[in-house]
């Protein structure tokens, strides 16, 4: 969730909560003050009709002009024993005039005249009707809520726009950052403390980012020249060894080609390396738009020559239009010619090969082991299961993965029911790869 929206939310929640309280207390100041109002008139009416009947002056009729009422009649003195002197209440009466029943407050007192009897005064006056003041007040809150709610949520979404606008300029500026590339210099244009704080924060980040980058490169560099120099010339002298030394014996020649079989391993080994930690440090970033058919075509006539001996049938589906992709030209053709080498090394003599283009999609089957192999562990570096081939670093699924995770390529692996190994590949969709 957004935060402006998380924002208005628990303003919504908080609004709703005080606009709530705030209506049940307007509603009781209200029922307070109208009742305050009308006990006063009714005590005032009872006080004049008390002194009248005990002056034994003619008593207003019932029908006198207005909308009053009132009876009085005997009680005894048991009565002030179950039932207060003076009280208050709401109910419903019959008003003559109007011929009709309307809600209304009554006044009910106990009074005693000079014989000592005991007379119960009832006077009531039309008030207003509760149930529809509550009706009135509620639909005017739910209008008063709803206005109120879109005109502070449209201030708070201008208020928050204007004043988030560093920190969403932040974050375009992180969104299009990439380790090694030249980018727009980074200035905060704003006059609250905590973002000017924020983008000091990230350049200084990116300052320590950029300074490792340019660090890890030149380690790459001079370990790519100070381990492949010794490796040559430890290769090159076991050569001049076995060419320049006729006395050595069958058993140290086989010595010495067993010891430069292990140095031309560690020189494969070591440029893998490199070159995996070059795809992870993102020192590829030129790229080109490359067509994989014309790539794939040319490794696959070279391992084609090289394991002419294993027979291997290669049978090659191309659907138009060719696939293309924008890759580093490095990086395509160590993605296609891993893929290729896998199918070789791991297939068996007068095997298979399928491979099938279908825009957006490659897919590189193989004959090879009669069952499956691990999914979760067979692009990890130096994995090689059970079945491990003479000559293999096992880092080339480790290199092909990195570059799909580079350029965002999916990888999938299976094994069919045709007893094919399965290497599916669906690159991104471009204008060049889109079907018209």
């Amino acid at each position: 969730m957004k935060l402006i929206y998380r924002i208005l939310l628990h303003l919504s929640v908080v609004l709703s909560a005080v606009l709530t309280g705030w209506a049940i207390y307007f509603y009781a100041g209200i029922v307070e003050e109208v009742n305050d109002e009308t006990d006063d008139a009714l005590d005032d009416y009872a006080e004049r009709i008390i002194r009248r009947y005990l002056a034994g002056v003619h008593l207003p009729s019932e029908d006198n002009g207005t909308n009053n009422s009132f009876y009085v009649h005997a009680v005894t003195e048991d009565y002030l024993h179950h039932h207060p002197a003076i009280e208050y209440i709401d109910e419903s009466v019959f008003i003559a005039e109007k011929g009709e029943t309307e809600p209304a407050r009554t006044l009910r007192t106990v009074f005693r005249d000079r014989a000592g009897r005991y007379f119960l005064l009832s006077v009531s006056t039309p008030t207003i009707d509760k149930d529809d003041l509550k009706q009135a007040i509620l639909w005017r809150i739910i209008t008063l809520y709803v206005a109120l709610l879109v005109t502070i949520l449209t201030v708070n979404v201008w208020v928050y726009s204007r004043s988030m606008r560093p920190l969403y300029r932040l974050l375009r500026w992180l969104d299009t950052y990439t380790v090694g590339r030249s980018h727009t210099p980074l200035t905060a244009h704003s006059a609250v403390t905590e973002f000017r704080r924020l983008y000091d924060a990230v350049r200084r980040h990116t300052d320590r980012t950029e300074q490792a980058f340019e660090q890890q490169k030149q380690f790459i560099g001079n370990a790519s020249h100070e381990l492949q120099t010794p490796l040559a010339v430890s290769l090159g002298r076991l050569e001049l060894l076995a060419d320049s030394t006729p006395a050595l014996t069958e058993a140290q020649l086989a010595e010495v080609i067993k010891t430069q079989q292990t140095l031309r391993r560690a020189v494969r080994l070591n440029r893998s390396l490199l070159f995996l930690t070059k795809i992870d440090n993102r020192q590829f970033l030129d790229q080109t738009d490359l067509c994989l058919d014309a790539l794939l075509r040319r490794d696959l006539e070279d391992l084609q020559e090289v394991y002419a001996s294993r027979r291997i049938t290669v049978d090659l589906t191309a659907v138009d239009p060719p696939l293309r992709a924008s890759m580093h030209e490095s990086l395509a053709d160590a993605l296609v010619s891993n893929l290729l080498k896998n199918a070789f090394v791991h297939n068996h003599s007068d095997g298979r090969i399928l491979i099938r283009i279908t825009t957006p999609t490659l897919t590189i089957a193989n004959t090879g082991p009669a069952a499956s192999l691990d999914p979760t562990h067979l692009f990890d570096r130096f994995h090689q299961g059970p079945h491990r081939v003479e000559g293999s670093t096992g880092l080339g699924l480790s290199i092909v993965r990195a570059i799909c995770r580079l350029y965002t390529i999916d990888i999938r692996y299976a094994f069919t029911a045709d007893r094919l190994h399965t290497f599916t590949l669906t690159f991104p969709l471009t204008s060049q790869n889109k079907t018209p």
